[in-house]
This record gives C-alpha cells, structure tokens and sequence, in this order.
C-alpha cells in the first residue's frame, strides 16, 4: 500500500513538471497549468482552486499572487512592477525613477530613487487628514504641516499656500497673489493683494472687488447675491440672485432667469452657439434647442438629448438608457437597463462599418461577455463586480476569478476552451487537437499525433498513434511522450 501511495505522489509532482508547456496539466485542487490567453509566449497556473494564481506572458505584463490577499504586477514594456495587499488598502509601486506606497490613499509616500536626477518628484508623505509634507531640497517649496495644530501646505490642493495655527482659530491661503485670513474660518474674512480686497462676516454678509475685473456680495449666504465679472468688458457678465425666488445670469449674448428656483425659467444664448431653453418642474420638464446641443425632457416618460454628438435616451427612468457617440474613430452604443442590471457597449469602425463590432456585455449578476470582433472572445459566469469595474485590472485579477464558476476563453473561433469550478473541469478545443480534464482523475486528448487516455494525470491509461488502429495500456506516461513501462495491447 505505501508503495502505491509513493507511485502517486512522483505522479502527481512528474505530471506538474514533466508536461510540455505548451499542454494543459490538470491536478485540481492542487494545481493546474494551461497556455496563455495571448497569441505571445506565455501561459497560466492556479492552485487551490482559484486562490494561488500566476500568469506569465514575457513580452506584456505578468500578474501572479494570492487571491484576494495579495497581488504582484510587473510591466517589462513600461518597467514597472507593483504590489497589493488587501486592495485596495495597501499598495507599492516602483518604476525606475520613484517609488511610491499608499494606506487606502490615506498614508501615502512618495521617494524619489535618484533626488538629483532632473525632473525628479520630490520626496513627499502623507496622513490624511493630519499630516502633509514635501521634500524638495530647497526650503522656499518644502513643506511640514499638522492639522490642526499648524503648518504651511505650497502649491498644493489648487492654492499657493495654505497655512494654519490651530484651526479654525487661525486659516491663511494665497492664490494668484491674493491673501485671504480668516480668524476664525470661516466666520470673518479678509482678503488683500494684487489690487483685491476684501472682507465678510460669514454668514451674514460679504464683498470683494478688483476695480475694472469683478466684483462680488452676498447677505445672509445662500440667500441674496451678486457676483459681476469682466467689468471692464462692453457687457459684463453677471450672477444674481434671491434665493428661492429668483436667479438671474447674464453674459454677452446669453441671458438665463429662474423663478421660483429652481423649478421655473428659461436660458436664451446667442454666443459662441444658439442655444434656447425653457425649464417647467425642472428637472421634470425641459425644452431646449440649438446648434450643439437638443433637449427634449418629459421624465421620468421620456428624455432625448443631444450634445456636440453624444446622444442619450431614457425610457421610463431608471428602467432604459441608450446612449451613442463616435470618438476615436469608432462608433460606440451603449445600452443600459436600470443603471446596470443590464449593460452592454457596442464599438463598430466609422470609417469601415461592415467590420464585425466588438462588444462587451454584463447581465448582473450572473454573466459577463466580451468580443473584440477580431475572433478573440470571453464570457464567464457569475459576474457580480465586472460591471461596476470595467477599467480596472486589479478588481479583474484578484476578485472577479473568485467567482468563476464557468469560464469561456476564445483565442479564435477554431481554438477555444472551457473551465468549471475553477478549472476543475476543462475542455480545449484548437485545431488539430481536442482535450478534456476532470482534474487528475481523468483526461482524454485526440490530435494529428493520436489519442490518449490518461488517469491520474499519466499514472495509468492508454494511447493509440495516429498511424495505427490499437490502443496500448501505460504506466506512468507523466510527460505525454514516449509511454513508460511495459505497455499491454488492446482494440
């Protein structure tokens, strides 16, 4: 019996080691290798299930690690490489210039790894919302700041400066040469510099002005103001309101009212492009026309609009959204079925339009499918995350296989494969060969070579050459090559 046990064993680890790269080895849960998804040198590798997971394409990015714990990505065509731990809580990051880590982008560092290099980030570290600092080896743009205790912040946050002493008691910020100090913020404000000044008494009443620029008030804030720019201009533009009675925004050739606001106005524009709305129960009821831009709103029935080329529809809001707009040469529909439940986005060529469409579509939660239009095509099922993450490639490596029930991989339409449970079951089909996997229990392949039927990934099967009509038992056949031991034969 031991003697049998330890047979297996150097099965099960010649079986991992002795396959050709290019075949399927299948010892689920344990492990189980296939070829790559790529048309590049590469392949893939999962063991306990979907947990440990590597995949190798030499020439674009690998990805390898411990789902959903862990995840490790190097780029050698941007060289980089990355690291993730319970994202999106930790993260590292190095390229050749810098390397950088973040806390749920809360604590955050950044080192550069040459300082004297030119054009280096400077050396920068972060713990939101108490502490910021930078680094740049010259004290006139370093910083060191303690909320709330104090501290200076430069060129940061869209400021020059912002500066504290424990606030709200004390608050300074700088832009374009104008100080505004607010003590305390902010209740009373003064602000000064670059022919400004200002003050205000928040929330009862403020003004500032830049004589010929602007000028702006406000009494009991959000109620009652006026803001005027371009004084200077034959017609300045203006912003004034009585909240919730009346608004009013005025600019060369466009004039908009609302009364009772926000529910009742209209907009008339003559400049850069016509444009003419009137607004009943907004945002129930809107009618808007003109040059770039269409509105017809009767929500939550119906709405169709259209601005500089980007056309959407709604029926019955929430339930259906269609949308469609060219950008980048291609010409793109997107149709929507209570926010997500349903979701797809066609993209066909502008220039060409007979060429098949690529598409990708979500059914939540239950199934995800995408097709390049080019042969390559993907589906698995369920898919709970794919429609709320379509652009991110960690949610795509580290969750969305835990859920992989069935997957469909499609390289082109004669090469195609098959998992379930997590590749415990596999079937490949691409020319010239046909495979199937049920873990290491049992595998069959059928080729040009011939056919093969193997237990225990090569432990015990048999075979038959493509030139010939019998089949012969084998022992131990762990690299699918020439069989070992002494074969037997059958019909």
């Amino acid at each position: 019996m031991r003697q049998i046990i330890t047979l297996a064993g150097c099965a099960l680890i010649l079986g991992v080691g002795g396959a050709r790269a290019a075949e399927e080895v299948n010892l689920w849960p344990a492990s189980v290798r296939w070829p790559g998804v790529t048309n590049e040198p590469g392949e893939k590798w999962q063991a306990v299930g979907p947990l440990f997971f590597r995949t190798i394409a030499p020439d674009q990015s690998n990805f390898s690690g411990l789902r959903p714990l862990y995840l490790h990505h190097t780029d050698k065509r941007q060289t980089y490489e990355e690291s993730t731990f319970l994202y999106p809580l930790f993260s590292i990051r190095r390229d050749q210039k810098v390397s950088r880590w973040t806390v749920f982008n809360l604590i955050n560092r950044t080192r550069p790894l040459d300082p004297q290099s030119p054009g280096a980030v400077p050396h920068s570290f972060d713990v939101w919302p108490l502490y910021f600092s930078r680094d740049t080896g010259a004290p006139e743009t370093s910083y060191h700041a303690l909320f709330p205790v104090a501290g200076t912040i430069k060129s940061r946050f869209g400021f020059d400066r912002l500066q504290w002493m424990v606030f709200p008691l004390f608050m300074q910020t700088e832009k374009a040469g104008v100080v505004s100090t607010s003590t305390p913020w902010p209740i009373i404000k003064r602000s000064t510099g670059n022919g400004h000044e200002g003050f205000a008494v928040w929330p009862l009443f403020g003004h500032g002005e830049k004589p010929g620029q602007y000028r702006q008030q406000f009494y009991l804030w959000p109620l009652i103001y006026k803001n005027e720019f371009r004084l200077s201009e034959p017609v300045p533009s203006v912003q004034e309101g009585f909240l919730p009675f009346y608004t009013r925004e005025q600019r060369a050739g466009a004039i908009s009212e609302n009364f009772v606001w926000p529910f009742f106005g209209y907009t008339k524009q003559q400049t850069p492009v016509t444009y003419n709305e009137t607004r009943y129960l907004w945002p129930l009821l809107v009618q808007g026309r003109g040059e770039e831009r269409y509105v017809n709103r009767w929500a939550p029935i119906y709405t169709h609009s259209n601005r500089k080329g980007i056309d959407k529809k709604w029926y019955l809001w929430p339930l259906l959204r269609t949308e469609q707009w060219t950008a980048d040469g291609l010409v793109q529909n997107k149709d929507q079925f209570v926010w997500f439940f349903y979701w797809s986005l066609q993209q066909r060529s502008a220039r060409n339009p007979q060429l098949a469409a690529a598409y990708k579509t979500h059914l939540w939660p239950l199934l995800s499918v995408w097709d390049n239009g080019a042969g390559r095509r993907q589906a698995q099922f369920p898919s709970p995350l794919a429609v709320f993450f379509p652009t991110n490639e960690k949610v795509r490596q580290l969750y969305t296989p835990l859920f992989a029930l069935y997957r469909y991989d499609q390289k082109t339409p004669d090469d195609v494969r098959h998992a379930l449970l997590w590749n415990a079951i596999t079937w490949h089909r691409s020319p010239g060969k046909r495979e199937f996997h049920l873990g290491p229990l049992l595998s069959t392949e059928r080729g040009t070579s011939g056919a093969r039927v193997a237990i225990g990934n090569g432990l015990i099967g048999m075979k038959r050459d493509a030139d010939k009509q019998k089949w012969r038992l084998f022992l131990f056949d762990f690299s699918r090559g020439k069989h070992k031991g002494e074969p037997s034969t059958t019909k």
